[in-house]
């Protein structure tokens, strides 16, 4: 029996990093006085999200991992508190920009890190102005706790991404995010949508999904995005087991035994009666294979 307990925070951002920091780090500790032990902290929880207007001031916030505030602080925390942290943040190297995460194991060891794989584009959220595609690919970690797979906001849209992270061995699978209103249209709330695809992805892998968002209204400019929270963690058949509410600063935990879900993964079959020789169409854009 591998018992684990997870947590997902959220918070408001302002426009100190020290400050942003201070905060996450008051959560993570609440969280691990709970007994938590794979604690997740929100999408770029650095910053305000800057990615709502194209300003090249903002590639100023990018630093290469090994220089990243964020990443260094919470490497200390992780060994003192004994849990793992993994930790979002603007990535810079050479001239390539990334919107990564550094895993950060129990003892403070940085286990490796994911480049967001997936860059959407639109009015409030332009992230390809800001970030290269990732290059990484899907990753798993086997973490002190459990072996976890993480994507990045956008990723979590994709079952591609959630199946793959699967397929590789993740037991729970972690997705930071910023996500709110859309600055063009303000009768838009995607807030049941969002949540319903996470949802799928834990009730098709037969795993916990736990999700991470940030709260307050951002403006920059003309442009404003109020940011609706509602971090959840799903069970293994798509249950949402606990939900944060649109507004407040908090910390969510739930707990599961690993051992027992992977006993009912294989009583299930998803994995057993995969047909991977009929999917050669999920590699195509058009939906037409093409023989050469």
């Amino acid at each position: 029996m591998r018992k684990v307990k997870v947590a997902a925070t959220q918070m408001s951002c302002s426009q100190s990093i020290d400050a942003n920091i201070s905060k996450a780090d008051e959560l993570v500790r609440k969280a691990a006085s709970q007994g938590a032990q794979i604690i997740l902290l929100q999408e770029l929880f650095e910053t305000p999200y800057f990615c709502q207007k194209e300003k090249s001031s903002y590639y100023g916030y990018a630093t290469e991992l090994e220089q990243n505030k964020a990443v260094n602080h919470f490497k200390q925390v992780a060994k003192e508190l004994q849990v793992v942290l993994p930790i979002s943040f603007y990535e810079k190297k050479n001239y390539a920009r990334y919107n990564s995460l550094a895993v950060i194991d129990a003892n403070g060891e940085v286990l490796g890190k994911y480049r967001k794989s997936h860059i959407p584009d639109g009015p409030g959220y332009e992230e390809k102005f800001y970030f290269n595609p990732g290059d990484t690919g899907f990753k798993v970690w086997n973490t002190r706790f459990g072996k976890i797979g993480v994507g990045v906001c956008w990723d979590q849209w994709y079952p591609e991404a959630a199946r793959c992270m699967a397929l590789m061995g993740a037991e729970m699978l972690f997705y930071p995010t910023a996500i709110g209103s859309e600055p063009q249209d303000g009768l838009i709330d995607s807030k049941e949508h969002w949540q319903n695809c996470m949802l799928g992805h834990a009730a098709a892998n037969l795993m916990p999904v736990i999700a991470s968002n940030r709260i307050g209204v951002e403006e920059d400019d003309e442009s404003s995005i109020t940011f609706y929270g509602s971090s959840f963690i799903a069970g293994p058949q798509g249950n949402k087991l606990i939900e944060a509410g649109r507004t407040e600063e908090t910390i969510i935990v739930a707990e599961f035994d690993l051992d027992q879900l992977e006993v009912q993964r294989l009583e299930w079959g998803v994995f057993r009666d995969r047909r991977p020789d009929l999917y050669k169409i999920i590699g195509t854009y058009d939906g037409e294979i093409t023989i050469k």
